[in-house]
């Protein structure tokens, strides 16, 4: 027993464990044709040292995520304009979505630039404001394209788990512009009602039915994720859906002029305050949910895919075990939609083997649906 137990302290110190009532171990569960592979999870060290994870059978080393220079002793480390051509290199080289978005943009840009310039011409002030609106909203689907390429880079020594949680962040940028932009109409249709205006711009009329039709192909480019409530199965359809959501809030911000105009030119009073506030409610009801899910996933919130009452049978089943004294410090998260990670503390008696209860622990998480997990056992 001396004989195993000598390495197992020296290893516990090497790797910044602690003594031997402090232990901590990083899991990653994998299947079995990826064994040979990188982890799940990168983890990133420091001075080059490996860092130790246990699978069910052995303790393996696994590969680390960035190439360490022997000569220099220093992790290669990419620069920012090599990040930057990268990014362009994905979105030439990107999926079907992506290539849309960027002929959307391009609409958009063109439009807006048209607008601008007769608006200036003219002397219009509604065509000037109306353009800078969808300049600000070219700006956001600019930045949801960059994303959906950055998203596609390998996890390097800064960010460990990746930059998949890029596309967690455009969706709830989306959605706060959208939220905020129905707050704007609804207090534009609020000025109008006190105002009493009722005379609309008629001008207008041909810049709303260009702007509904450009924004109409941009629907059709993401009608796959045109809906209220989606299942996010990862963080890609999130901003997909945000996407979509906006060019539709679009269409429905310019189909609601159009409409206003026609019921003015037949005569019904305060349709233009009828209008902006059918519009307003319409954009706020199908951007919350949108909002509340990236919000929840930003905050690290619980998985809404893994039930409390399923976590808390888990703690309970592991808290039975004879060997285990406590189980502390329990929290899972969402990484990013249909990625979960999780942590906790067990305190088990002092001198018996872990591993068995290491094992368990993995095992029951693993097929509750938590991809990582992080166990710490305390020997007391």
């Amino acid at each position: 027993m001396e004989a195993r137990d000598s390495p197992r302290s020296s290893m516990n110190g090497d790797f910044g464990f602690g003594t031997g009532s402090d232990r901590r171990f990083a899991f990653s569960r994998q299947t079995s044709f990826q064994q040979q592979q990188q982890p799940h999870t990168p983890i990133a060290v420091d001075s080059g040292r490996p860092f130790l994870s246990r699978t069910d059978s052995s303790i393996d080393i696994p590969n680390p995520v960035h190439r360490y220079d022997k000569l220099t002793g220093s992790t290669e480390r990419s620069s920012f304009p090599s990040f930057v051509f990268g990014v362009f290199r994905n979105i030439r080289s990107g999926h079907r979505y992506m290539k849309r978005l960027f002929l959307m943009i391009s609409l958009n840009v063109a439009y807006s630039t048209v607008e601008l310039l007769f608006g200036l011409f003219t002397g219009r002030v509604g065509l000037v404001s109306d353009a800078f609106h969808l300049t600000f909203g070219c700006g956001l689907l600019t930045f949801s394209l960059f994303v959906m390429a950055a998203s596609r880079n390998k996890p390097d020594r800064e960010y460990t788990y990746g930059y998949k949680r890029l596309e967690v962040l455009s969706a709830f940028t989306n959605a706060l512009f959208l939220l905020f932009m129905s707050f704007s109409l609804a207090v534009e249709a609020l000025h109008a009602f006190i105002q009493d205006e009722s005379e609309h711009k008629h001008y207008l009329i041909v810049s709303a039915v260009t702007n509904l039709i450009v924004n109409l192909i941009g629907v059709w480019f993401f009608r796959n994720y045109a809906r209220i409530n989606l299942a996010y199965r990862n963080a890609e359809d999130m901003n997909n859906h945000s996407v979509c959501l906006h060019v539709l809030a679009d269409s429905i911000r310019s189909a609601g002029l159009i409409l206003a105009s026609w019921l003015l030119s037949i005569g019904v009073q305060n349709a233009e305050v009828l209008c902006l506030g059918l519009v307003a409610a319409a954009v706020f009801t199908i951007v919350l949910p949108l909002f509340r899910a990236t919000g929840g996933v930003l905050l690290q919130m619980a998985s809404p895919s893994i039930p409390k009452t399923a976590l808390s049978k888990c703690l309970r089943q592991i808290t039975a075990q004879e060997d285990v004294l406590e189980v502390s410090q329990a929290r899972f998260w969402e990484l990013v939609p249909g990625h979960v990670v999780g942590s906790l503390s067990i305190q088990v008696k002092k001198g018996i083997d872990d591993r068995p209860i290491l094992e368990f622990v993995h095992g029951l998480y693993h097929d509750l649906g938590v991809q990582d997990l992080t166990v710490q056992t305390d020997h007391t």
